[in-house]
């Protein structure tokens, strides 16, 4: 049996962690700038559902990554507050995680908007 209470409970946690992300992370916000205005965009050039999809995917999967990179960071300082060598390499292998999902998001980006820009400006 589901409990309810427990599964709104675990919502608000998630809530809350997706409130300080964006609220103390710079890259989150930079991140959640970016997809405000691929949205912004989306809905100005009216992209098709399949490439809502993709958009969504793309915002969602940095996102994602994102937050695993800030929360395994945490994690780290508080396990090694000093500077350890290999605190570094998994701190750095996490941001190059973000940085590879935001790589593909602004290749998926460029494809589903290449055409309507150039279309948009000749026409202008």
């Amino acid at each position: 049996m589901i409990n309810i209470n427990k599964t709104l409970r675990s919502f608000k946690f998630a809530l809350s962690g997706i409130l300080y992300l964006f609220k103390h992370e710079n890259n989150a916000r930079v991140h959640l700038l970016a997809a405000v205005v691929a949205t912004g965009l989306g809905f100005w050039f009216k992209i098709s559902s399949t490439e809502w999809c993709f958009v969504v995917l793309a915002i969602g999967l940095v996102s994602a990554a994102e937050a695993f990179n800030s929360a395994l960071e945490k994690l780290c300082d508080m396990v090694e507050p000093e500077q350890h060598p290999q605190i570094k390499i998994i701190k750095d292998v996490a941001a190059g995680a973000v940085l590879l999902t935001a790589l593909a998001a602004a290749i998926i980006g460029f494809i589903v908007f290449e055409n309507k820009f150039l279309d948009f400006f000749n026409n202008f």
